[in-house]
């Protein structure tokens, strides 16, 4: 047997494998509080994008100072959110607060 041949048979077969493996990969979308609606759906759309190539879309609502008062304000924007979502993805994580910031994590249907 042809060492060379094989060698080549054996790249081609560890290529192939690679190409039927999808990796899923995580895309985050940074959020503030005082957010203007219209920059909100831009970053929507941004994460709509994403869903459809089928990466999973993480939602960042970070908070500053006085802005953790209002802690409501954020969960409100969430669930618009994911209100808006909700033909494109489904949730993985609901939105859920850590420290300074909430996160929600969506993946494609």
């Amino acid at each position: 047997m042809d060492f060379g041949k094989w060698l080549y048979d054996q790249k081609r077969k560890s290529k192939q494998s690679h190409k039927k493996q999808h990796v899923t990969t995580l895309k985050e979308i940074r959020l503030r509080p005082k957010i203007d609606p219209h920059d909100r759906d831009i970053k929507i759309k941004h994460a709509i994008k994403f869903l459809e190539k089928g990466h999973k879309v993480q939602f960042t609502m970070l908070f500053r100072g006085r802005e953790m008062m209002h802690v409501d304000i954020g969960y409100k924007i969430m669930e618009e959110v994911v209100e808006t979502l909700e033909d494109y993805a489904k949730i993985e994580r609901d939105a859920k607060m850590l420290g300074r910031r909430i996160t929600l994590v969506v993946t494609p249907k």
